[in-house]
C-alpha cells in the first residue's frame, strides 16, 4: 500500500464526511440554536416587560394605598368634628334643658311661696278676727266686714 493513496483516500473520506456534516447536519443544528436563542430572547424580554409591568403596578398600588390612606385620614377627621359637634349640640341642650327645668323650679317655688304666703294671711286674718271677737267678747260677721278683712290681708 502506497502512503500517498492512503493519504488521499482519507483526504476524500474527510472532505465527504465535512460535505455530509455541511449540508445535512449541520443546518438544522443552525436552526436550532438559533431558534432556541430567539426564544432565550423572547423569555428575557418578557421577563423585562414582566419587571416593568410589576414596577407599574407597585406604583399604582403604593400610589392607591396613599390616597386611601388620605380619604381614611380625611374620613376620621370628619368623624372627629361630627363627634365634636354632637357633644357641643348635647352639652347646649343640656344647658337649655338645665336652664328650663330651673326656670320651672323657680317658677313652681314661687308660686308654692305665694300660696303659702296666701294661706298665712287668710291664716292671720282669721287669727285677728278671732282675737278681736275675743276682746269685744262678740261675733263679728266674716261676709260683712269681708272687705276690712281683705285690706288686713293686703297689709300683711
Amino acid at each position: 500500500m502506497n502512503i500517498n493513496f492512503t493519504l488521499i483516500a482519507q483526504a476524500l473520506a474527510f472532505a465527504g464526511l465535512i460535505w455530509i456534516i455541511a449540508t445535512k447536519i449541520w443546518p438544522p443544528l443552525l436552526s436550532a440554536i438559533e431558534e432556541r436563542q430567539k426564544k432565550i430572547a423572547e423569555g428575557l424580554a418578557a421577563a423585562d416587560q414582566s419587571q416593568k409591568n410589576l414596577a407599574q403596578a407597585q406604583e399604582q398600588v403604593d400610589a392607591a394605598l396613599r390616597e386611601a390612606r388620605g380619604k381614611a385620614n380625611e374620613i376620621i377627621d370628619q368623624a372627629h368634628q361630627r363627634a365634636s359637634q354632637i357633644v357641643e349640640h348635647a352639652k347646649n341642650e343640656a344647658i337649655t334643658e338645665a336652664e328650663r327645668q330651673k326656670a320651672l323650679a323657680v317658677a313652681e317655688i314661687e308660686a308654692a311661696s305665694n300660696r303659702a304666703r296666701e294661706d298665712l294671711r287668710r291664716q292671720v286674718s282669721a287669727l285677728a278676727v278671732s282675737g278681736a271677737e275675743k276682746l269685744l267678747r262678740r261675733e263679728i260677721d266674716a261676709s260683712a266686714h269681708k272687705a276690712l278683712l281683705d285690706e288686713l290681708a293686703a297689709e300683711i
